[in-house]
């Protein structure tokens, strides 16, 4: 105890070498006289000198770069969480956002999703790119597997496509609500190269975002209540509620519930059709 006190990183470093298995990195299987990786090992991967990193789990090395610290936190196969809280110990603060688009989600997060029978829920990235979605959503919003990738960014669907316009029950106060809940959303994701060219695109495409984005209103996607005219329901309200996906803090999801049971039942109904109209 008194040297986890003393030294928290270095006895972190030490803690997340010895977990892991010298056989996954296609080291020898030697006698080690402890378990994990050497620390000359974690070095070698890290691309520092062994001694210093020595140092640094002695609690004699002084203070790492950042750089450094990320070529460590690589080296020993730090997860996100992980990462963070190295850094944490290291400097007092959460590391530098670097924006990475996602790929896809897990197959039990699309489990998750469609288990939504009647809701509608989207999985969001940080760029409102629309990662992931479920049957519900398909027939209330937009069937997304049928858009090119790049179509499937609800600032692009909000500003670019008439039909999404239509079905907007106060399209204004939405469109507004929708610029400023994402400008607050890429702003903590640090995508910055994405949004400026995000932007650049709506702002040559749309007066209206242009002189919305001008207005640099921040909001937050939390939760509230959003009307559509449904081409075949008429008139549905929905009320809606934000999570954020835990380990992945740049995909964010969203639920729409039917208000009303009758809303609900009619969405199901039109699910259960072989060709729904959207």
């Amino acid at each position: 105890m008194p040297d986890q006190l003393a030294n928290p990183l270095g006895v972190y470093l030490k803690d997340c070498r010895s977990r892991l298995d010298p056989a996954a990195f296609g080291l020898p299987a030697t006698r080690r006289r402890t378990p994990g990786l050497r620390r000359e090992e974690v070095a070698q991967r890290a691309n520092i000198s062994a001694t210093w990193y020595t140092w640094l789990e002695q609690g004699r090395g002084g203070a790492p770069s950042a750089q450094v610290l990320n070529r460590i936190a690589q080296g020993l196969l730090m997860t996100e969480p992980e990462r963070e809280h190295l850094f944490m110990l290291a400097f007092g603060h959460l590391p530098e956002v670097v924006y990475k688009a996602p790929d896809g989600v897990t197959p039990r997060l699309q489990r998750l999703l469609d288990s939504f029978e009647s809701s509608p829920v989207i999985i969001k990235t940080a760029t409102w790119d629309v990662l992931a979605w479920n049957r519900a959503a398909t027939v209330v919003f937009t069937d997304y597997g049928q858009l090119p990738v790049a179509q499937r960014n609800i600032l692009r669907l909000m500003f670019c496509n008439p039909r999404m316009r239509a079905k907007q029950d106060d399209w204004d106060d939405i469109a507004r609500f929708v610029v400023a809940a994402f400008r607050a959303d890429a702003a903590r994701a640090g995508a910055t190269l994405q949004v400026n060219k995000l932007v650049d695109e709506l702002c040559a495409a749309s007066d209206h975002f242009a002189r919305l984005w001008r207005d640099n209103d921040v909001r937050v996607h939390g939760e509230g209540t959003k009307k559509l005219h449904h081409p075949v329901l008429g008139l549905i309200e929905l009320e809606y509620s934000g999570f954020a996906v835990d380990g992945r803090p740049d995909l964010g999801m969203i639920v729409y519930n039917p208000v009303s049971a009758v809303d609900a039942g009619r969405i199901k109904a039109l699910i259960d059709t072989p060709t729904p109209a959207v």
